[in-house]
């Protein structure tokens, strides 16, 4: 199965899954906060938070390699960002997040098969990772699949309502399409 497919078929099932043990389960509260219509605090606030949890991890290993690579990332040494990600996912292959930051590293080096391919391992470990959907409707429509960046999108939004500009993107791309998606 092509990791296109793969994708998709994590998409369908995400409601469905939980996220791999391991997981902070203070994500759990944080995503019922984002998902109500009238949040208890700013949205911002609790996204940051959500991509504040992300990106951390108990292992100082991990941790600073993350940082490494976030530093790399700004700098525009995609490459070397990579080689720090590919330590950092051989090491600590359960951590969604070193998955997602290097499925960004290959999406800005244009290697959009393994972007995609590191986005799978992402929502495997963690179904309501909203910027890794995003990262896949963005390939998508590079590859002009507009169905597919649609239904990424949708699931984005469906975990996180507050995505005002992913909002538009879905009223734009169900437009084109004529509504044949839902």
């Amino acid at each position: 199965m092509d990791v296109y497919r793969q994708v998709i078929d994590l998409i369908v099932t995400a409601p469905d899954r939980k996220p791999a043990g391991g997981v902070p389960r203070m994500l759990d509260s944080l995503f019922a906060e984002l998902a109500a219509p009238h949040p208890p605090r700013p949205v911002d606030e609790t996204e940051s938070m959500i991509w504040s949890v992300w990106t951390s991890h108990p292992h100082p290993n991990a941790a600073d390699g993350m940082a490494r690579a976030l530093r790399m990332m700004r700098a525009g040494s995609y490459e070397v960002a990579e080689r720090e990600l590919d330590r950092v996912v051989a090491t600590f292959p359960m951590w969604a997040e070193g998955w997602n930051k290097r499925a960004t590293v290959l999406f800005l080096m244009d290697r959009d098969e393994d972007s995609v391919a590191d986005i799978v391992q992402t929502l495997r470990l963690e179904p309501r990772h909203f910027g890794a959907l995003s990262g896949y409707g963005q390939i998508c429509l590079r590859r002009g699949d507009e169905a597919g960046a649609l239904i990424a999108f949708e699931e984005a939004l469906r975990i996180h309502p507050h995505l005002d500009s992913m909002r538009d993107a879905v009223a734009d791309l169900n437009q084109k399409l004529g509504g044949l998606l839902n």
